[in-house]
């Protein structure tokens, strides 16, 4: 396990560069600006150039989200294989879930939705759920990009402030 660790380490520092892995890190679903900005103040980058890249990266993604995600899971729920049709059927449940929520706010609903930095409520998430309430897709992006940058300025205090305290200490 150590190894693959450091290969990855490698790759986003010597291969990639800094500035890209934690752009590349910030457009991995789940991972998204939550494990990338932590990975910049990690490798060293400071606080603005990580939360400039996370955010970058986190945003790489949403559009191509917004306009065919509707396709892809009808796709995917209508596939004869097995993976795609539990996958669509998966992510069409997990966006039905958070609907009536978002659906009620809509426009800040999906901002805020996205803004909390857990799990699967990021970027990805919300712009899925923007995508099933018919949101116009300008709105949805404009809503996603808020509520990225609010979760990037709370990861941000959360890793550099973490990272601050670490180097009083030592």
């Amino acid at each position: 396990m150590h190894a693959i660790i450091e290969a990855i380490e490698v790759f986003l520092t010597q291969t990639l560069g800094a500035h890209f892995g934690v752009m590349i890190c910030a457009m991995i679903p789940i991972i998204e600006l939550r494990g990338a900005i932590p990975l910049g103040a990690a490798l060293g980058l400071p606080w603005w150039v990580s939360y400039l890249f996370a955010v970058l990266g986190n945003m790489i993604p949403i559009p191509f989200i917004l306009l065919f995600i509707k396709k892809i899971i009808g796709w995917m729920t209508q596939s004869r294989i097995k993976f795609f049709n539990k996958f669509g059927g998966w992510l069409t449940r997990k966006a039905e879930k958070n609907r009536e929520r978002i659906e009620k706010f809509s426009f800040w609903g999906v901002c805020l939705f996205v803004a909390i930095p857990l799990p699967v409520t990021g970027a990805w998430t919300g712009s899925l759920v923007a995508a099933t309430i018919d949101m116009k897709p300008h709105k949805a992006l404009l809503s996603c990009l808020l509520g990225v940058m609010i979760a990037g300025v709370i990861m941000t205090l959360a890793s550099y402030g973490v990272v601050a305290a670490f180097e009083i200490f030592a």
